[in-house]
This record gives structure tokens, sequence and C-alpha cells, in this order.
């Protein structure tokens, strides 16, 4: 099956769900405990899989969408020549566990929606730190949420090695894929969207595995930094994008949305 056939299939799926929900909550920086820090989407996985710093800038086909995501490590972005530079969507970090907040999330949210991108936020999952649905709560008060408007992509998890420890976070393939269907479960009743899983196929496999099956419900955001992708996590036929390098022409890591402007739009619309 064609991506974009696959793409559509997803769509008709998540499609039936209503949504009433404010566009964004405005979250406050809190600091993360003692001997923590701020961590970015790919910032272990680059850690512990490398990244092929031959890889170029990709230029902009028919079935893709350059996108970006970023942090506080961006501060306040130029979302104005990010967007004259190509990038169309853009995923922003919201939260941490139950402790962080990203500080610089409302220039970057707003800003990103106000140049015309359509934009997401994402949570950087800690699994042994507190229960799925307790950071799910967390996250969806503080940048989480979904809009029916054509301009918010679903909230992101991000799901990768431990940078405190074991890189499993202590858990079982089982017990990793209980964390996650019960963070997914209470987005789900938050929001009214499953979330977009971020994960490196490595990570997946090792952690997850075929523990049980996100590809039917959430879309995937891969990270592999290379010129080519390589094989998927279990569970999923394909991915929705591709964070293929970790910096470059956009501020942050650049990603690409695999399908054309008008299915980008109708993900974010459900």
């Amino acid at each position: 099956m064609a991506p974009h056939t696959r793409l559509r299939t997803l769509i008709t799926r998540l499609g039936a769900v209503t949504i009433t929900l404010a566009i964004a909550q405005v979250p406050v920086a809190e600091a993360l405990p003692e001997g923590s820090a701020d961590h970015y989407a790919g910032s272990q996985i680059a850690k512990h899989e490398g990244r092929d710093r031959t890889a170029r800038q990709r230029p902009r086909t028919a079935g893709s969408v350059p996108g970006m995501d970023v942090s506080s490590h961006q501060g306040d972005v130029d979302w104005a020549k990010a967007w004259a530079d190509g990038a169309r969507f853009a995923y922003v970090k919201a939260t941490e566990g139950t402790g962080y907040r990203n500080p610089n999330f409302t220039q970057q949210y707003n800003g990103s929606y106000h140049v015309g991108m359509i934009r997401g936020a994402y949570h950087f999952a800690l699994p042994d730190r507190s229960a799925g649905a307790t950071q799910a709560d967390f996250f969806a008060s503080n940048g989480g949420g979904w809009s029916r408007d054509g301009k918010t992509l679903p909230g992101a998890v991000d799901l990768e090695y431990n940078p405190y420890g074991d890189t499993c976070y202590g858990l079982d393939q089982a017990a990793m894929g209980a964390w996650v269907r019960a963070f997914s479960d209470r987005l789900v009743q938050r929001t009214g969207r499953h979330p977009t899983i971020y994960t490196s196929t490595s990570w997946w496999n090792r952690c997850v595995g075929e523990a049980d099956r996100f590809g039917d419900t959430s879309p995937l955001w891969v990270a592999h930094y290379a010129d080519v992708l390589g094989p998927l996590p279990h569970g999923w036929d394909y991915e929705t994008i591709w964070q293929w390098r970790a910096a470059g022409l956009f501020p942050g890591d650049q990603n690409l949305f695999n399908g054309n402007d008008d299915q980008l739009h109708r993900v974010a619309l459900g």
C-alpha cells in the first residue's frame, strides 16, 4: 500500500473524534529534580546510536514536507526565518516527567502557529518516575492539548534511552508497553487524540518490542540520522514523520513528513 493511502486510513480512523478543547495551555517554567536536565527529542538516541554527520539538507519533493522540532535549547526561535527557509510544521517540547515545563514554550508554540506552520507539542517521557496516565495528565495540562483547527498536530510522547540509568528504565517489554498504553489512553481521554509516538527502531524493539501494537492508532515519528531511513519499529508499516538530522538549516532538529501539504493538514484535523 502506498504511503499516502496508509496515511488516509489512519486519518479516517482518528476522524470520528469530536474536540472542544482550547488550542494550548501556557506552562510556567519549573525545575526538574536535582541532578536532572532538559532533554530534547533525540538527545539520547544520538548519544547511544550516533548520527551520520555526512547527511545533507534534503530537498523538498512532492512526497514530503520539511519540518522541525525545538525545545528550550533553541531559546526564542526566529519563526519567520524558519518559514522562509522552508519549514512547514514543528513539534515543540512542552514537558518532561512531571516536573519540567519548557520556559520557551509559549514563544515557540504560538510563534510557529502565527507564522503559518502546523505545530504540535511533545512530552519527554520518564517511565520510571511516575505512571503513564500521570505523565499524560501533566502533559495535557501544560501544552499538550489539541484543537480541531487544522493547525495543531496530536500531542507526541518522546520514548528513548533513559538519560539517568538503565536503557529501558528498569521495565521489561510488557511493563513498558503497559506504560505507553496508559499514557496513550489517558491522552485520548484528555484530548481526543492518540499520541504521536517518537522513538528509534533500536530502542523501541528492545524496550517495547511486540508487547503491544501502537501502529494501529498512533502516528510514528521515528529518529534515524542518516540518508536512508532503514527498518521501522515493530508495529508500524510506515512512518508519518522522520527525524533525519539533528540541526541544520532550521533551528532544532530536521524532520520530513511522509506525505504532501494536504495530508499534513488532514493529520492535524484528525
